[in-house]
């Protein structure tokens, strides 16, 4: 980790009309909690199923927990980004929160969703991520979403050449409350008087965004420090080819710009500093496993073994979390430190 030139990671504040639009559509339909939407999800997750994520790693990790057959085996989302409840700090109950993006040519855009997932029930439950307009009128966010960060009631997602968009938990919407079916599935927004959202119960709007002051930067992966003072909030750029990535940090007291290094590898799904140490989560292929790197300030990167396809990373219960995303092969997954 070399530092580098941290101006290019300058963020602006662009809450433009988000703020309202997401008013609007709370006022209409009523929010919920995070605790409410864990106690009655309605799918399950398989404790150290999906073991074919492992690949050749050894030892295996401490635990992992398997989305279900129908979402281990759909090619229409794609797991990307991780963040669980010690990040935000303001949940009652462990839970883990993975994005998705969608993926299928031909259809209308889906956008980007979240899992919200229990370690203690295994059960969990998906949330469509929307943008609002001040008229309460809303639709899907086309992007990759390929990282997330919580931290108090807001959830930042990575938008890959712009910066970060927010969205407020307290928003966090059930359309059970206005009506008693979930709408038209093909359709999202409203139609004849009721809310579509793809047959998604959940909704939650965005409230806010931080974008680059000047194009340039990646933003492919988040995650927080809370190791730091202030808090931090850490972003950085997933590269193929070229120079290999970069990585930044905001203080979360006021989202100033701290520092940024050069991480001097290619390939980062996700990367987070902790008490001095820097974790970076590097991908192969589908047929190759991924590999953990820690850099601990002493000039040598060490390399540990991960799944295949390992992502965004988030520190819960004194482990080390991520998610693989490849088909049948999908988990939230911890190691030790």
């Amino acid at each position: 980790m070399v530092p580098t030139d941290k101006t290019p990671f300058t963020l602006r504040r662009a809450t433009g009309t988000l703020a309202d639009g997401a008013a609007k559509l709370a006022g209409e339909i009523g929010s919920t909690s995070v605790e409410a939407v864990l106690a009655q999800a309605n799918r399950l997750a398989v404790k150290r199923g999906a073991s074919a994520a492992m690949g050749t790693m050894q030892p295996r990790p401490a635990e992992w927990y398997a989305f279900d057959q129908k979402d281990n085996d759909t090619p229409d989302w794609y797991p990307q980004g991780l963040t669980c409840g010690e990040d935000s700090g303001q949940v009652g109950v462990p839970v883990f929160v993975a994005s998705w993006y969608f993926k299928p040519l031909g259809v209308v855009e889906r956008g980007i969703r979240i899992s919200f997932l229990s370690p203690q029930t295994l059960k969990y439950q998906h949330a469509l991520l929307v943008e609002a307009k001040p008229d309460g009128s809303y639709g899907p966010i086309n992007i990759h979403a390929g990282g997330i960060a919580w931290y108090g009631d807001l959830l930042y997602v990575a938008d890959t050449t712009r910066g970060l968009r927010v969205f407020d938990m307290n928003h966090l919407l059930d359309l059970r409350t206005v009506q008693k079916d979930l709408g038209d599935a093909k359709l999202i927004g409203r139609q004849g008087g009721r809310f579509n959202a793809f047959g998604y119960r959940y909704l939650l709007p965005q409230t806010d965004a931080w974008r680059l002051a000047a194009s340039g930067p990646m933003f492919s992966f988040v995650s927080v420090d809370r190791s730091a003072s202030p808090d931090l909030l850490v972003a950085g750029e997933y590269l193929e080819e070229g120079s290999a990535g970069r990585i930044a940090r905001w203080s979360l007291d006021d989202m100033s710009l701290v520092d940024a290094f050069a991480m001097g590898q290619r390939k980062i799904q996700g990367g987070m500093s902790f008490k001095g140490r820097w974790y970076l989560s590097q991908a192969a292929n589908a047929a190759t496993n991924g590999r953990l790197l820690v850099d601990d300030g002493s000039g040598k990167v060490a390399s540990r073994p991960f799944p295949l396809g390992p992502e965004d990373l988030c520190m819960q219960g004194g482990r080390l979390w991520s998610v693989t995303e490849f088909r049948n092969k999908r988990v939230i997954f911890g190691v030790s430190l």
